[in-house]
């Protein structure tokens, strides 16, 4: 069979209005992936809306406030398959309400296009996204300059705003050298699929090329083994077979394991009998890999979704206790000391309790903000220390960042997102 193109997460994220929708729609049609009458379809839709010129952002925008609005809120997956990669592009929202979604796309992205509007430069949210997309581990970004066509694709206008990003990429550890800068217009189309015409003076790639220009992400293999447990399944012959993905490492067949927490809450020893994947039997599998496994010694009742397969000698942590870092993006209200919402880590969904509210921190420096707060509001970023209300497996952002990174969800929304950065291992 043909090797499937590495998966590539890439989060488009910047100001309101300053174009992302639009880029990724304009991508998307200059790409051959949106059909000419779903275009049509979209222009006059834009135009009862009042919004003429904005057809390529619904391209993205599908909920019906949004269009309204005129305003990206959730977010939004396309795929791309270019020469390199299967690429899913993760819209994420510029808008002051919304930039806290950009938490969780940003958590997933391997890299990130930073969009700029050439006649508005650095805007107060331009630095916040930045120190988001650090604080949440990604490296690579690549700064698109948009709305050429709007100053006449003037070089020295470009190289202005390069200037002004530059400065701030080094504020928050990025080096200006190593990142391209690209001279776009997502409403005329220069440069996002097609050479531009109009900027002769521009020798960098277009959108397209640039996503085939990222460094693929690398394997966490050097990290100790872990695969979650999604589902477990009895399988005649076999016996019981728990199914998921490797999230970090290398597992062997032969290979000591512990499972974690396990129904009994203690751990349960076991040893890699055999591993499939796609129907074939393996003698190792690594990071990234969906397999199913049959573990000798251990039975469909010891173990459930949540629980997570780890190399017996360097094993995850169960915590009594640990301080994240959350991100409150959609809360109807406020939240107080004692909030109890589910927690989606892996696979595992429990209880946690918001047992202190440690400090807000500044998301233009990404430093603790002083004094106590009371409670916290959708847009805040903050350090709470958080209990779990049963057994949960969970590592340090510097331990293992696959094993760290959380969801909290209630009522059937995702309120807020995270990641662990210090935990009291249970006794």
């Amino acid at each position: 069979m043909a090797q499937e193109k590495p998966n590539f997460n890439v989060v488009f994220v910047g100001h309101v209005d300053h174009g992302k929708s639009t880029t990724i729609g304009r991508l998307v049609y200059d790409a051959g992936l949106l059909p000419e009458k779903e275009l049509t379809k979209l222009k006059e839709e834009a135009q009862k809306h009042g919004k003429a010129g904005f057809e390529f952002a619904f391209v993205m925008d599908k909920f019906k406030e949004e269009r309204e609005r005129g305003v990206t809120i959730d977010l939004s997956y396309k795929k791309l398959v270019t020469n390199k990669y299967a690429v899913t592009i993760i819209d994420a929202p510029g808008h002051k309400d919304f930039i806290k979604n950009m938490i969780t796309g940003a958590s997933q992205a391997d890299a990130a296009f930073l969009t700029v509007a050439v006649q508005h430069g650095v805007m107060p949210q331009t630095k916040e996204h930045l120190w988001l997309l650090r604080t949440m581990g990604v490296e690579q970004i690549a700064v698109a300059i948009n709305q050429m066509d709007t100053v006449e694709y003037s070089e020295e206008k470009f190289n202005k705003v390069k200037t002004d990003i530059s400065a701030l990429l080094k504020v928050v550890g990025i080096n200006p050298e190593k990142t391209t800068f690209l001279a776009i217009s997502a409403f005329k189309g220069d440069n996002i699929v097609k050479k531009s015409e109009n900027m002769p003076w521009y020798k960098g790639p277009t959108l397209r090329e640039q996503f085939d220009l990222f460094e693929p992400p690398k394997k966490p293999i050097t990290l100790p083994m872990r695969m979650p447990i999604q589902d477990v399944y009895e399988i005649t012959g076999i016996g019981t077979v728990p199914v998921g993905k490797i999230e970090t490492g290398i597992m062997k067949v032969g290979q000591k394991v512990v499972i974690l927490p396990g129904r009994s809450g203690k751990g349960i020893d076991g040893e890699v009998r055999s591993i499939e994947m796609h129907h074939e039997q393996m003698q190792e599998a690594m990071a990234g890999d969906n397999v199913g496994i049959n573990i000798r010694g251990v039975g469909k009742k010891d173990i459930a979704r949540g629980d997570v397969i780890c190399d017996a000698a360097q094993p995850a942590t169960i915590v009594s206790e640990f301080i994240g870092q959350v991100a409150i993006i959609n809360h109807p209200t406020v939240i107080a000391k004692g909030y109890t919402p589910v927690f989606h880590i892996h696979t595992a969904q429990v209880p946690c309790q918001f047992v202190e509210l440690i400090s807000k921190i500044d998301p233009k420096t990404g430093q603790p903000m002083p004094g106590v707060p009371d409670f916290l509001k959708n847009g805040d970023v903050a350090k709470v220390r958080i209990k779990p209300i049963g057994n949960l497996v969970l590592e340090k952002q510097s331990v293992n960042p696959h094993m760290a990174r959380f969801a909290i969800r209630d009522a059937g929304a995702t309120v807020a997102a995270g990641i662990c950065i210090e935990l009291t291992e249970k006794k």
